[in-house]
This record gives C-alpha cells, sequence and structure tokens, in this order.
C-alpha cells in the first residue's frame, strides 16, 4: 500500500491566480518525505542525525492541475529509484483523485552531520525496496 501523506493548502501559499504558488509544492513533498521516512520507522527527530542523512541534488516539479485554498491534497510518495549512494522519490499530489502536481527529486546519502556522500544504509534500502514493490 503506498505511502500518501495529506494536507489542506493555507491562504498564505495560494497566488494571485487562486492555485498553490509553485515554490510551495517542494515545501509540500519535502514534508511529506518526512512523513514518509517517519512512517518506515525512521523517526525524524532523530534518525536524520543518526542513522542518515539526505541532501538533494535535484528537484523537477510538473504541474497538472490547480489546488486551492483550503483543499483536501493527497502527496502520494514512492521511491523509482535506488542507487549506491542515491535515490529518487516520486511525488504525485491529487485533488479528488485528479492529478495537481507531480514532482521527481533525487537524494544523495550522505553521513549524518557532513555533506560526504555515503551508501544507502542498508535497513533505510531495505525499507525502500519494500516501498517500491
Amino acid at each position: 500500500m503506498p505511502f500518501i501523506h495529506r494536507l489542506r493548502p493555507r491562504y498564505a501559499e495560494i497566488d494571485a491566480q487562486g492555485v498553490v504558488f509553485n515554490a510551495h509544492w517542494l515545501t509540500y513533498f519535502d514534508e511529506a518525505c518526512t512523513r514518509f521516512f517517519e512512517d518506515m520507522g525512521f523517526p525524524p527527530a532523530t534518525a536524520f542525525f543518526r542513522d542518515f542523512d539526505l541532501m538533494v541534488v535535484k528537484a523537477t516539479i510538473e504541474w497538472q492541475g490547480p489546488a486551492g485554498f483550503d483543499e483536501h491534497v493527497e502527496v502520494e510518495v514512492v521511491p523509482s529509484r535506488l542507487g549506491n549512494s542515491s535515490l529518487d522519490l516520486r511525488y504525485t499530489a491529487t485533488v479528488e483523485d485528479r492529478p495537481v502536481c507531480v514532482g521527481t527529486i533525487t537524494y544523495v546519502s550522505v553521513t549524518p552531520g557532513t555533506h560526504d556522500s555515503a551508501p544507502i544504509p542498508p535497513k533505510l534500502r531495505h525499507q525502500l525496496e519494500a516501498a517500491s514493490a
């Protein structure tokens, strides 16, 4: 079963066109990522400082349709690629099953507290593989 993060855009996140301002999608995807890892058993308050850490190296977003103030947005998170030290997560945001934004973010695994690339830890890799199946 895929992981779904639910949110409701706030008034301050809506632009003059009446839709979620594009930059907020990356914030939404970041929050969904945090909750995705938490759902896999990695509490964000400790795991990102002790077990592993990730840095964004590339992000793409594709606007597909409007999401407005206070609408119920669901963001599905699915690992779409696992490398040795990097991974892609695909985010699919919908409102009432209507696609509104799709994003893919490439992360590199780093040793916590550093910027040094490191292999994806085995426990994390196992959880990501299970989530992508």
